[in-house]
């Protein structure tokens, strides 16, 4: 598109949860278009979770993935910008809808490297190990704030 910004679809909440923020990173899971394996997937290692959690837990795994999906979300990131002939990384704050994106897809993409046997059984590792805030989504974020951090000199550069 030339002229304007796309306008954002709707998109319908799933059908166990209710829960429009589901659909979305159901929609990241997904291969190849089969929303029904990537949903069966998630639900699947929503179970785990729900098994995994301890009894002395009394949040549903829906809270928990709620709870590994805000401990992975970034609050700043390092934009590249050239000012005369250097480069310099800047750190910007991040849209609202840029965070919950870029936590899901650092959440997915951890999950996929893990090896546990299923791909249920490794997102719901990612996610207990995101929910006590260590695994290597969590470690991904805590990077991206180091970077930032390091580069906060040039934030005066920011446009």
């Amino acid at each position: 598109m030339r002229k304007r910004r796309a306008k954002k679809r709707i998109l319908l909440p799933d059908p166990k949860f209710n829960d429009q923020l589901v659909t979305r990173f159901v929609n990241n899971l997904m291969w190849d278009g089969k929303k029904s394996t990537a949903f069966k997937i998630f639900y699947d290692a929503l179970e785990i979770v729900e098994n995994k959690k301890g009894e002395e837990e009394e949040k549903t795994s829906l809270e928990i993935w709620k709870d590994a999906l805000s401990n992975v979300m970034p609050q700043v990131e390092v934009r590249s910008r050239r000012v005369g002939g250097a480069t310099f990384q800047i750190p910007m704050p991040i849209r609202p809808d840029r965070k919950v994106s870029m936590a899901m897809k650092w959440l997915i993409s951890y999950s996929r490297k893990r090896n546990e046997k299923t791909m249920a059984q490794k997102l719901a590792a990612e996610v207990l190990a995101a929910a006590k805030e260590e695994g290597a989504a969590v470690k991904k974020r805590v990077d991206v704030h180091k970077m930032a951090e390091a580069n906060k000199a040039f934030s005066h550069f920011r446009f």
